[in-house]
């Protein structure tokens, strides 16, 4: 079916490849570029690029939902190629950056310049290497296992154990077990920094990490500016949070395993990492205010894994959203096989950058899940909406964007939308008096990711930059998190450990920054939606579930794409052109009054 426009294709770019040689070996022999030499350079990329990326994203999938020697073989074959190609690509594009340019003709060529999160050098055999290191360390955690309790455990199944598991010793086994999962990791990883690093300074980057925090519309040392003004704004927020979950633990707990003052104890958070405290509300929550558990609702009701699917997709189209096509049920996985390795950590896909649309997820039907489900399909409804942009700009905003996205719609899941949806009774709904619970448990979840999200984008940054060396991996990681976050880890630590990469993203190379931004995002996307709704209850209650007119405005931001720059796409929705924590202030402020007056006498910080 597209045999002969890539026939096309392939001509165009020989061409077009041949020319650039010829500038880069002789460069005194002619002048540069010319500017509208740019624009086929561009149309010649995507036409490439367009088959190329299908390409690997089906052998991405193949290896994702069937992890064994044969698919990683062709996963790192494929890594490679496509990281030749998209440093090939990002190369040419760089010849063009002095040129004065048709505005969308430029964006293209700086898109194309940061299109690798791992660049590789242009050597012989870099962009193979790069990617066997990368595929290793995939495979060592998403086929990680753990004996414990007389039996293999895999994370999910870990994850759900952390979050209910009450006995400290239980704890730490399990958190200390999973971590040593990721100490073959730190020799490879190493070897990939280098290798990244050099690619990067090939494009003109100072390292890999600068080469990040470049893909945000301004210059890398005000990102990370921008970025500690967020945290600032929120950051007194976590401190009480923080003080008033350390003494519920130490009541808990008492003294010898959390005392009352300095950091909390990693592994009793109640997640793997510390970054989602939800599972503690039992522990923590205010006393005399009785509300709902959506854990009961969804069992109760007999949800399964596709119920979960079908019900998140309703509130899309419940906004005027089209349904999401039937290859979607057809291709996504929805349960952990039983017979093979797959990545279970939750994730979606569009595998032609048109319409093949999947999510991959290990559903469990229980509350941190649905929320999950509802977040998932936000990426592809995103995905769906700007793939009528060319191909370059078929991304989001920014990468925070794309995560905010589904968040945003996850904030939605209120008393008032589980009414809407038959999970509560209309005279189940909690009074105003459990509001305070209800902001804790969200609280628990967003509050306490915020600093970890810094955490583990700025320990990259650092050994990209060489702040950090792996003489010192491990040390400068709990450095960061004990600043950040004020937790430690339940037992020493030591360099012949390797603790970051016990995280997806860290061993998957997946940039994190993305996560932290999408925090401020969805609360500022959530209140513009309110308010073009006309809510007038507390921010936290409200819902635009079936609300047409917020559909239509949010899918107008949603198909710009990354063709404009990110202040536009936030102004097309919020009238706002700039990432403020002032959203999420507002949201949480009622429960701020509450920390701060159980909090009294108590002596926060760490």
């Amino acid at each position: 079916m597209i045999a002969k426009p890539l026939l096309k294709t392939a001509a165009s770019w020989i061409a077009i490849a041949a020319f650039a040689a010829a500038c880069a070996t002789a460069p005194t022999q002619q002048a540069g570029p010319a500017p509208d030499e740019a624009g086929a350079y561009v149309q010649a990329a995507e036409e490439e690029l367009t088959e190329k990326l299908e390409y690997a994203a089906r052998i991405a999938w193949v290896y994702n939902t069937n992890i064994n020697y044969d698919t990683e073989w062709l996963l790192q074959r494929s890594d490679a190629e496509m990281t030749e190609t998209l440093v090939r690509l990002a190369s040419g594009a760089a010849r063009y950056d002095d040129l004065d340019l048709p505005a969308d003709t430029e964006r293209q060529i700086n898109l194309l310049r940061l299109s690798l999160t791992l660049p590789a050098p242009q050597t012989p055999g870099a962009a193979d290497q790069l990617s066997q290191i990368t595929t290793r360390l995939a495979s060592i955690y998403s086929t990680g296992r753990i004996d414990y309790q007389g039996r293999q455990v895999t994370l999910d199944e870990l994850e759900t154990l952390m979050g209910t598991e009450r006995n400290p010793a239980r704890l730490e086994e399990m958190w200390t077990e999973w971590h040593a999962v990721a100490a073959p990791m730190r020799e490879d990883y190493a070897r990939m920094v280098e290798i990244a690093n050099q690619g990067a300074r090939d494009l003109g980057f100072d390292n890999a990490g600068d080469m990040w925090l470049s893909n945000y519309d301004m210059p890398a040392e005000r990102m990370e500016a921008e970025v500690e003004r967020l945290w600032g704004q929120m950051q007194p927020f976590y401190e009480q949070l923080h003080c008033y979950v350390r003494g519920r633990l130490n009541a808990h707990y008492g003294d010898a395993i959390q005392p009352r003052t300095g950091p909390i104890r990693a592994d009793i958070l109640g997640n793997m990492w510390a970054q989602d405290w939800s599972a503690l509300m039992p522990v923590v929550a205010p006393r005399g205010q009785n509300t709902y558990d959506l854990t009961q609702l969804l069992r109760r009701a007999n949800y399964n894994e596709r119920r979960m699917v079908e019900t998140a997709e309703r509130f899309y189209t419940s906004l005027g959203l089209a349904p999401l096509p039937q290859t979607f049920w057809e291709r996504s996985l929805f349960v952990r096989p039983q017979d093979r390795d797959v990545v279970c950590h939750a994730s979606a896909w569009d595998v032609d950058n048109v319409e093949d649309l999947r999510i991959k997820q290990c559903i469990q039907i229980n509350a941190e899940h649905f929320q999950t489900v509802h977040h998932e399909l936000g990426h592809n409804f995103y995905q769906r909406a700007y793939n009528q942009q060319p191909l370059l700009f078929r991304n989001g905003a920014n990468d925070g964007f794309h995560e905010a996205i589904g968040d945003f719609i996850a904030l939605n899941i209120t008393p008032e939308y589980l009414v809407e949806i038959g999970l509560l009774n209309r005279n189940q709904i909690p009074s105003a008096a459990a509001d305070t619970r209800l902001l804790m448990e969200q609280a628990l979840a967003k509050l306490a990711f915020l600093p970890f999200a810094l955490t583990v984008d700025q320990w990259r940054w650092q050994v990209f930059r060489g702040e950090t060396t792996a003489a010192n991996y491990n040390t400068a990681w709990w450095e960061l998190r004990e600043r950040y976050q004020g937790i430690r880890p339940p037992s020493a630590r030591d360099e012949t450990m390797f603790d970051p990469g016990a995280k997806y993203h860290i061993a998957n190379n997946v940039p994190y920054l993305r996560y932290f931004l999408a925090h401020v995002l969805q609360f500022q996307f959530y209140e513009a939606a309110c308010q073009q709704a006309g809510w007038e209850g507390p921010l936290h209650r409200c819902t635009v579930y079936g609300n047409e007119e917020v559909g239509r405005r949010f899918n107008a931001m949603m198909e710009m794409g990354q063709s404009r720059p990110w202040p536009d796409a936030l102004e097309a929705f919020t009238g706002t052109r700039q990432m403020d924590g002032g959203s999420m202030v507002r949201y949480f402020q009622p429960l701020m009054t509450y920390l701060q007056e159980q909090n009294r006498g108590q002596s926060c910080g760490w």
